[in-house]
């Protein structure tokens, strides 16, 4: 006798064929939605890689600012020089007078006044503060720029991942990018001579046509060798060709004429104006790194008259890029960093200059991962010392690794030897982290 299994129910009134086309409709669609479920999944982490992806700005303020005529005035000392210094936009914090668009700002931004990086020799003191520490006699750290290059840039990136532009011929040799042990794979793209990279425009007598035709026979080619075939020479080779196409199809990050003519007339037309407008188009594209030298500062005689000039331009600028950021939603990921080899002595000279200083000065750091609005580190009355919060090289690398997310005791390997981002020992101000 056959066995019926059928209750009667109505729910349950399904034929195996029926049940069979059921189950590859519901299979169907439950594929689409873990499709459009994994598509979900990987925008989101792409959404989140490339929110973590900080990219760095350095304005280098070539031959040593006065941190007197900037961010640590002291009207009145006899130290103190002409300036008055003026109320920011933080309650308490005065800073001096040539900067009035900077102090409409300054809840954007970080001021440490307590740097004392005792080296005040031009050369090694450069090199000193794009590394973060003194070389050693068998070990050249990479700077800056290197190690964000080698922690943010990607493999697959179409940009450069370093650049870095010091038109001006005063002290150029005095802190040349270097990647250090990292190797010329981070090595920087250096633009010495003008704003736009050498050798990577096609040349004029190959046509559009006949670029294209000769990149796609390169590309079959090198499948065609590639079949059957597995090495990293070959892999590194690709790649190598890969990244240059890339960065000749940037070039036109390169070119100010490519924004609206009111952004251009916004940052100004000076030399150091557009090289931070193209800094900026450069981190907005995915650049992790682009360094803005603006020489030079050097100021031994008449550093009053140099700065009223020199400031105001900074100022600027500065607030410019600041501004430009914001209103691109891109603070939170792009840092702005002021930096030079040292300050300038209180004392004022027989030439009516500031000498080089480096026990008791001052530099910014503002967006991605760093405090807005504060100012760590304090000076006595005539600006000669550092009375509380003091920080060297080590501590502010660490401070500025630690807000972009990079560990400072992560260590790179020269040979077998680890070796950490900074010194052993040096931690980050965390009163400065976000």
């Amino acid at each position: 006798m056959a066995r019926n299994t059928f209750c009667g129910s109505a729910a349950h009134a399904v034929d195996r064929r029926a049940f069979l086309g059921g189950a590859l409709t519901a299979g169907a669609t439950l594929a689409a939605d873990m499709t459009q479920l994994n598509a979900l999944a990987a925008a989101d982490v792409n959404k989140a890689l490339k929110k973590t992806q900080k990219r760095v700005i350095l304005l280098w303020l070539a031959g040593g600012a006065s941190q007197l005529e900037t961010w640590d005035p002291k009207p009145g000392a006899s130290t103190g020089g002409p300036f008055r210094s003026i109320q920011t936009d933080v309650p308490g914090v005065r800073i001096s007078e040539l900067m009035p668009k900077m102090a409409a700002r300054m809840k954007t931004t970080c001021v440490i006044r307590g740097l004392n990086t005792k080296n005040g020799d031009h050369g090694s003191a450069a090199v000193t503060m794009m590394k973060g520490r003194r070389d050693e006699a068998a070990v050249r750290y990479p700077d800056l720029g290197a190690v964000v290059a080698r922690e943010m840039g990607r493999a697959d990136s179409k940009v450069p991942d370093y650049v870095t532009f010091y038109t001006q011929t005063e002290g150029r040799g005095m802190a040349p990018g270097t990647a250090g042990f990292l190797g010329a794979r981070y090595a920087p793209m250096e633009l010495t001579t003008n704003n736009y990279p050498e050798f990577i425009k096609k040349l004029d007598g190959i046509s559009d046509l006949d670029h294209v035709d000769r990149s796609a026979l390169r590309d079959l080619l090198g499948k065609q060798f590639a079949q059957g075939r597995s090495s990293e020479t070959m892999s590194s080779q690709n790649e190598a060709y890969q990244r240059v196409r890339g960065i000749m199809a940037s070039e036109k990050l390169f070119d100010v004429t490519q924004e609206p003519q009111k952004v251009r007339d916004r940052y100004g037309p000076t030399q150091f104006a557009e090289q931070t407008l193209i800094a900026r188009r450069l981190v907005e594209a995915g650049v992790p790194f682009v360094r803005v030298g603006r020489a030079w500062w050097d100021s031994h005689g008449q550093n009053f008259e140099t700065h009223q000039e020199m400031v105001p331009e900074l100022d600027h600028v500065m607030a410019t890029l600041l501004d430009d950021l914001c209103e691109r939603g891109l603070l939170d990921d792009v840092m702005v960093v002021t930096l030079a080899e040292f300050g300038r002595t209180p004392s004022i000279n027989a030439s009516l200059g500031r000498d080089h200083f480096a026990s008791a000065w001052s530099c910014t750091v503002s967006g991605a991962g760093i405090k807005r609005g504060a100012v760590y580190g304090k000076t006595d009355p005539k600006g000669q010392t550092v009375t509380a919060e003091e920080v060297d090289a080590g501590r502010l690398f660490a401070t500025i690794y630690s807000a972009l997310g990079v560990d400072p005791e992560k260590n790179y390997y020269v040979g077998s030897r680890p070796v950490p981002l900074v010194n052993p020992g040096v931690h980050a101000v965390q009163d400065l982290l976000q």
